[in-house]
């Protein structure tokens, strides 16, 4: 499982496609109306796949289902291991008795997971995984554009030649 491939693809090629058609509009007529609407579209594609399409649901049951095998499979059923909620980020909270070598050692252990940024034991957490999402649909949107101006340069640059 990767998490690009499991999350982080579908919010880059939104951005990508809806950049690229409004980048060939809004480059062609000079106005900036169809890049903003580009853009909104790319936002609202991101927080319906983060939620109401269940990615985020899907990314962390299997995030925490391989968590739990890895732990049962070091044999330590009285440690829990939890995506930290509130909002969602890619963070692994681990709570139970473990003494201060094990706690080191599992957190260690636990980033290895694929999708995991970081395990800790405290209540800490990182970057929300939607603003991930939007962070990702940028960058798709950033390249999208770039090839769209690509696009009408050489369209403008092609209709000098009048044989």
């Amino acid at each position: 499982m990767s998490t690009f491939w499991a999350y982080f693809w579908p919010p880059f090629a939104a951005g990508l496609v809806f950049a690229l058609i409004g980048g060939l509009i809004a480059f062609r007529r000079k106005r900036r109306m169809p890049m903003v609407v580009a853009a909104s579209l790319s936002i609202l594609a991101v927080a319906a796949w983060h939620g109401p399409l269940g990615a985020a649901d899907r990314l962390t049951k299997q995030i925490e289902s391989v968590s739990r095998m890895s732990l049962d499979s070091y044999e330590m059923p009285m440690i829990a291991s939890h995506l930290h909620h509130g909002p969602l980020t890619r963070a692994i909270q681990l709570s139970g008795p473990a003494d201060d070598f094990q706690r080191g050692e599992l957190a260690l252990i636990q980033e290895q997971i694929p999708g995991v940024s970081f395990a800790s034991w405290t209540g800490k957490g990182g970057l929300p995984l939607i603003v991930e999402g939007l962070l990702a649909a940028l960058l798709g949107f950033l390249i999208g554009a770039a090839l769209a101006y690509v696009a009408e340069l050489r369209r403008r640059y092609n209709a000098q030649w009048t044989w």
